[in-house]
């Protein structure tokens, strides 16, 4: 099968949706599929080898900045396009930190949604130019539902199914100041016509979405994240002396609930009255600096900064507990798996895809949300329970390998576009 799928690049962090795109395509190619994956706005940054090294890269971040500050830019020569929109430039551009206003995020988004009747409307040309110039796919997947203006630009051109992934876009809506979010989703809402199938990566998300975005539950499917456990280090067991080790591993943002996981630390230490660490690492913006400042001065807390693979599968590899506690109904919960793999019991809120996945897949504690002495007493029942814990890390890996596999995910993704 001849599969098209984009993928919207995060500038030069790692995205879970860009990580996702990456992993899914590279297995469809496994598989003997030919896809192609195509970045939009930037590269993508990635912790495997990117499967779109040798794409085009649609809708350039310059040139969609430009045409939006300035009408001046939308009618400007397309040699001047060409060098914008390089893959050199782009990358250039996403190793720098640019602060965006409410106001012109707002107006980004809408004239994103408002397609080939917006300010960015050389770019849809420019993107029906392109896609009736390649070999015709057998189906188009667009990577969320903020870019599903793409399908009816494409539908000018293409007949065959397109699909559309939805993984966690409702959290930048919600953070869109009106009028832009009430515009934004009234955009969306026209367009589901467009669009033959809409894949949902949590079962109680689709139903959020459906409710959201007013799409016909039928026109949804199911396909939760998957990783492989192959490219994750097992966690071997501790010495009897070893300090206990607990850790975090997601971007630093407020709503990924770390704050709570160093409150809940706080409650642990006393309670548990041994050598314990308390680990972090992630992606974190110059904006939430200021968030994590007060958090490092946690007792026996280490933040490592971004990781790359190598040093993620280490990483994952030494604790003997992991928590992400969002705040939020996190669709994706990548990390719940990964730590998964990696052997190691995880503790999560009772939210959307962490939940999900634990329900799925065993290998850790359900906590209540937003609770900080919640997650200080399953991380007691873990530390004071070495040989327990050890035994439910590696009942969540046989689970990720038998129930959230990236093949599994990869083999239902199949299953769908020949379904269209």
């Amino acid at each position: 099968m001849k599969i098209l799928s984009l993928t919207a690049g995060a500038a030069s962090m790692y995205c879970g949706s860009c990580l996702r795109d990456n992993s899914l395509a590279a297995e469809l190619r496994r598989m003997g599929q030919d896809i192609t994956l195509v970045p939009v706005y930037t590269p993508t940054k990635t912790d495997e080898p990117s499967e779109s090294t040798t794409a085009p890269i649609l809708f350039g971040g310059i040139s969609v900045y430009l045409q939006q500050s300035s009408a001046l830019f939308r009618h400007t020569p397309r040699f001047l396009d060409r060098l914008w929109d390089s893959r050199w430039a782009l990358t250039a551009a996403a190793k720098r930190s640019l602060s965006v206003n409410p106001k012109f995020l707002g107006e980004m988004t809408v004239a994103m949604l408002e397609g080939a009747d917006g300010p960015i409307a050389r770019e849809f040309s420019k993107l029906e130019h392109w896609f009736s110039h390649e070999h015709r796919p057998d189906v188009v997947n667009i990577p969320n539902t903020l870019l599903i203006a793409m399908a009816s630009a494409i539908r000018h051109v293409y007949n065959g199914p397109i699909v559309c992934t939805m993984q966690g876009e409702d959290l930048f809506l919600d953070h869109l100041h009106e009028p832009y979010r009430a515009h934004a989703l009234t955009l969306i809402r026209q367009q589901i016509q467009h669009v033959d199938a809409f894949l949902s990566i949590s079962a109680e998300y689709a139903a959020v979405m459906a409710s959201l975005l007013e799409i016909p539950p039928a026109k949804i499917h199911v396909i939760p994240v998957g990783v492989d456990p192959s490219h994750f280090h097992i966690a071997q067991p501790a010495a009897p002396t070893a300090p206990f080790r607990a850790g975090y591993l997601a971007r630093v943002a407020p709503e990924k609930g770390l704050h709570l996981l160093c409150d809940a630390w706080r409650l642990f230490l006393p309670a548990y009255g041994q050598p314990a660490e308390l680990h972090a690492a992630g992606y974190i913006a110059p904006d939430h600096q200021a968030y994590l400042s007060p958090l490092r001065d946690t007792p026996h807390f280490t933040f490592h900064g971004e990781l790359d693979l190598a040093a993620k599968q280490t990483y994952l590899a030494s604790l003997n507990a992991f928590c992400v506690p969002p705040i939020y109904d996190d669709p994706k919960g990548l990390y719940v798996l990964e730590a998964l793999a990696s052997a190691v019991p995880v503790i999560a809120p009772a939210r959307m895809a962490p939940r999900e996945h634990l329900q799925s897949c065993g290998g850790g504690i359900l906590v209540q949300q937003d609770s900080p002495q919640a997650i200080a007493d399953a991380l007691l029942t873990l530390a004071r329970d070495p040989a327990a814990a050890r035994q439910l890390g590696h009942q969540g890996r046989t689970g990720v390998t038998e129930n959230r596999s990236l093949r599994r995910m990869a083999e239902r993704t199949l299953d769908l576009y020949r379904s269209l």
